[in-house]
């Protein structure tokens, strides 16, 4: 009897998971996702076996990781000081060291290993790389709030151009590319960029369907102290009045701006979850329900269906 019942639960799990399969084959996914997910090889592994799941029925995926937390500790531990104003990080000479050994050494290669555990073609490149992204050192900007002058934000990037076709070449070919957000400007000098930055930039560029936010929080949140205050839609608009009303704050702040720019780019929809959920990602692509917050240029173009349920499709 408990034969027939799973056998009937894996019917169901797929035949509902056929028409978002037949939506999405082929589609390019950007998907963004936070240095601390990449702690441990085991919370490694339990989003890169959804992510594999999404290539094997065909889904165009993109990968870029972050790698904030690395960054801090090792830099904790060689007794640098770490800065962030307005929940972006100051990347001092040493600082951009520190990233460079954490995003490319550490955490790209981690990520690399546990896709070959399985069988995931993927291949980790950062915005170097082919000149994929060209970016030019930020200078000193004037930041709300800040009132020692401008901010000089050191060896910090802001895009200046994306080689989409470097990534089209391996998608076309099969592969998971792996995205570390660092670049170099036109004399070769590293820069690191934010990556939820470089995520929106990359979904723009290559006119994703999706870009998904993976993070540590459940999605966008009414009131940033209260976990169960989760908004599952809102649109740009919305976006705004959260920032303007100081509900978004810290590392939420570049999020919205990447949320923002992906959108006015041209991807439709953008999805900010949890990665401690299981199979978060997997809920958020294949119910209507989803998990997290759904962000779209105007809420109007959502379906009465998707308003009552919640953040699916």
């Amino acid at each position: 009897m408990q034969d027939n019942e799973n056998r009937d639960i894996v019917v169901a799990a797929l035949k509902h998971a056929a028409p978002y399969i037949r939506m999405f084959k082929h589609k390019t996914f950007m998907l963004k996702a936070g240095g601390e997910i990449f702690t441990t090889v085991e919370s490694t592994r339990q989003l890169i076996e959804q992510i594999a799941i999404l290539h094997q029925v065909g889904i165009r995926i993109v990968l870029v990781h972050g790698g904030g937390p690395q960054s801090t500790e090792l830099a904790d531990h060689l007794g640098m000081t770490t800065q962030f104003i307005e929940g972006r990080r100051v990347t001092d000479e040493q600082s951009l060291d520190v990233a460079a050994m954490v995003l490319n050494g550490q955490i790209n290669t981690r990520i690399l290993a546990v896709c070959r555990d399985l069988d995931l073609p993927a291949v980790g490149i950062s915005g170097v790389d082919a000149g994929l992204i060209k970016a030019h050192k930020r200078p000193p900007v004037s930041v709300a709030g800040h009132d020692a002058g401008p901010v000089d934000y050191g060896f910090v990037g802001d895009i200046d151009s994306i080689a989409a076709d470097v990534l089209r070449t391996q998608l076309d070919s099969g592969l998971v590319p792996v995205i570390s957000p660092l670049s170099a400007d036109e004399s070769g000098t590293l820069l690191n960029i934010n990556a939820d930055t470089v995520a929106a930039a990359l979904a723009g560029a290559l006119g994703a369907e999706k870009m998904v936010l993976i993070t540590g929080a459940p999605g966008i949140l009414a009131d940033r102290n209260d976990p169960d205050s989760l908004i599952s839609y809102i649109d740009l608009p919305g976006l705004q009045k959260l920032r303007e009303s100081g509900t978004l704050a810290d590392g939420m702040l570049p999020k919205a701006a990447a949320i923002e720019a992906a959108i006015t780019g041209g991807v439709g929809r953008v999805h900010v979850i949890s990665a401690r959920l299981p199979d978060s990602l997997l809920l958020e692509v294949f119910t209507n329900e989803g998990t997290g917050t759904l962000v779209v240029q105007n809420i109007d173009t959502l379906s009465a269906e998707e308003q009552a349920q919640g953040a699916g499709t």
